[in-house]
């Protein structure tokens, strides 16, 4: 029987753990977002991006420490063409892995301060994300799962506005034409606060 390439076994630490990670799953990871949903591909499409991660893994009590490094890209839809743009990414890895329960007590403790709470509240916009809340995964049994370290990464290396190239022309507002594969005949807007000028004829 095949074992995940993301599994580690308590039993195995300390340890070097390599995985390559496939488009599918970048794919499958990115799903949803409208960036990578933009580009109309399918759910396990092998051209998403591809990484790689590297980690020593040791264990100190029933806490399990990971470093290294995720290196890779992504390939979504430009902020500005909507056309691919791919992504690269190098980052470090220094994570920490609790048995769940442990976790699940500290998040109880957590909610008992007040200012921690109030923090949350004040952050009803957008979630935002404690530093060391990253750094923190869970993990249950004799084995500890890489593949929510890899797919919270992948996620976190899409920027807000990606772009095909730096220089990109984007789209024309009113034809939709791709302008970086050339100009388009359309008329430049008339400003709206001329509009009423357009039919005004001048005495000669």
């Amino acid at each position: 029987m095949a074992t995940s390439p993301f599994k580690v076994l308590l039993r195995d630490l300390p340890t070097h753990r390599h995985v390559d990670v496939g488009g599918a799953f970048v794919s499958q990871a990115l799903a949803g977002m409208t960036v990578r949903d933009a580009l109309e591909a399918p759910v396990d499409d092998p051209d998403a991006g591809k990484a790689v991660l590297d980690v020593d893994l040791y264990a100190d009590g029933t806490s399990v420490f990971a470093n290294g490094k995720l290196k890779g890209h992504v390939r979504v839809a430009c902020g500005r063409c909507v056309g691919p743009a791919d992504v690269a990414f190098d980052e470090k890895v220094h994570v920490t892995f609790l048995p769940k329960h442990e976790l699940e007590s500290d998040d109880g403790d957590e909610e008992e301060k007040p200012d921690k709470k109030d923090k949350k509240d004040d952050d009803d916009e957008g979630v935002e994300l404690e530093e060391e809340d990253l750094d923190l995964f869970p993990y249950e049994g004799e084995a500890i799962d890489l593949e929510p370290l890899v797919r919270e990464a992948v996620i976190l290396a899409v920027p807000y506005a990606p772009l095909c190239k730096e220089d990109c022309k984007g789209l024309c507002p009113q034809c939709g034409a791709d302008l970086n594969a050339g100009s388009c005949t359309c008329e430049k807007p008339i400003d709206p606060r001329f509009e009423a000028l357009k039919g005004l004829k001048l005495p000669s």
